[in-house]
């Protein structure tokens, strides 16, 4: 597999990279304003590209070379990063230009989505899939910390810059190492526009009861689960612990969700992953609740914020449902559409990761962070069951085919 090589190993520079300067510039914005609502805008901005461009920029993957988007997205991200760099860069242009790296990322992912699908075939695919979600955890926590300890010794204008070299790393990977493959069928000389592409790319995915009940699942779930990522610098002022922390905070998730991703990556047998979606999303919402909850009752110190670190790391262990769910999304779609349909699906992921985190930051100008964290657990678990028990009529047709078999007898 050696084309897996540097999708995963690029893939996994982007990501340390990317939470490194996520941490940095959520300091940074906090530090300037003490505001709430911006250090929060500052961490959804990333994802926010998403939700107004994903489904359209993703078709990019469908109709030109996609070791091409790959290549020129890294590149293109490498130089922005750069700029941010610059000392002394006003904030309303440091929050612009991240706004447009993050418009890099819908083409990017769907083309690495949709190019790991063809090099990979049948469970060589699973497996690799769930060996990239442990591992880009793994570099998400190295970045989380490695951006809390350098803000301790540099100022985050180094982070930004380690940042930009990751991806100029990335796009000279990939460059010397894919193979040229042309565009899908159709491509860029189809005679359809971007925006009918991403129409038909929204439209299969709600034509498809299995596909909308996975992206519901999915969108739900993070929404509620990763809103209070958005209020770690005001939440570990709330609790009396340096900025170092603040990247400790960030870190536990994707420690957690490592170690449970190899739990079932490993342990547990492919026909029983998808019948552990359910119970494992309820598992990680319900220590988002408690932790809030701790911190409210038992107030400022070393000892709560470490509880709270925690009862995340265990929210992160039973987040392991998203391996199991991103490889039922995949399978569900046939590769001419992949990069449409991932589009979609990661646009509105990514999306609703930012608006929990704006969402999170403007009820933390009213009420305590904690409040805010523990109130999103709580929803989160309410708001989610609709669309498991969804899930889990597609998962299981039997009882669908049963009351089908009893209605024509009645």
């Amino acid at each position: 597999m050696p084309e897996f090589r540097p999708l995963f190993g690029t893939y996994l520079l982007s990501a340390a990279g990317d939470e490194l300067a996520r941490v940095a510039l959520t300091v940074l914005v906090y530090a300037r304003t003490d505001s709430p609502l911006l250090a929060a805008l500052t961490f959804a901005i990333g994802y926010l590209p998403w939700l107004f461009g994903g489904p359209l920029l993703s078709v990019l993957a469908d109709r030109f070379p996609r070791h091409q988007v790959l290549i020129a997205t890294d590149a293109g991200r490498a130089v922005l990063v750069a700029l941010m760099a610059i000392p002394g860069v006003p904030l309303w242009l440091l929050l612009a230009l991240l706004f447009v790296v993050g418009l890099c990322a819908p083409p990017f992912e769907a083309a690495r989505s949709a190019l790991m699908a063809d090099v990979l075939d049948g469970d060589r695919y699973a497996v690799a899939t769930s060996l990239t979600g442990i591992t880009v955890q793994l570099a998400q926590v190295g970045g989380f910390l490695a951006g809390g300890a350098l803000l301790a010794v540099f100022s985050p204008s180094t982070a930004l810059l380690v940042d930009a070299a990751t991806f100029l790393l990335s796009a000279l990977w990939l460059w010397s190492r894919l193979q040229r493959r042309p565009a899908p069928a159709g491509g860029a000389d189809a005679p359809t526009s971007l925006w009918r592409d991403a129409a038909q790319g929204l439209r299969f995915i709600g034509q498809s009861p299995r596909l909308l009940a996975i992206v519901a699942v999915a969108w739900l779930t993070t929404g509620f689960l990763y809103a209070p990522e958005g209020i770690a610098a005001p939440l570990v002022d709330e609790i009396g612990q340096g900025v170092t922390a603040v990247g400790i905070l960030l870190a536990a998730n994707p420690l957690g969700l490592t170690i449970g991703g190899l739990v079932i990556a490993r342990l547990v047998a492919p026909e029983r992953r998808e019948r552990l979606v359910a119970p494992l999303v309820v598992l990680s919402l319900l220590p988002v609740l408690a932790g809030g909850l701790v911190v409210v009752l038992a107030g400022p110190g070393a000892a709560t914020f470490w509880v709270l670190v925690g009862l995340l790391f265990v929210s992160g262990l039973a987040s392991a449902w998203t391996i199991p769910l991103n490889v039922a999304f995949v399978q569900a779609v046939p590769s001419a559409y992949r990069g449409r349909a991932f589009g979609v699906a990661a646009s509105g992921l990514a999306g609703i990761q930012g608006i929990g985190a704006l969402v999170s930051g403007l009820a933390a100008e009213a009420v305590d962070p904690s409040v805010v964290v523990a109130v999103a657990g709580g929803f989160g678990m309410i708001a989610v069951a609709p669309a498991l028990m969804a899930y889990r009529r597609t998962r299981d047709p039997a009882p669908v085919a049963a009351e089908a078999e009893g209605a024509s007898g009645a």
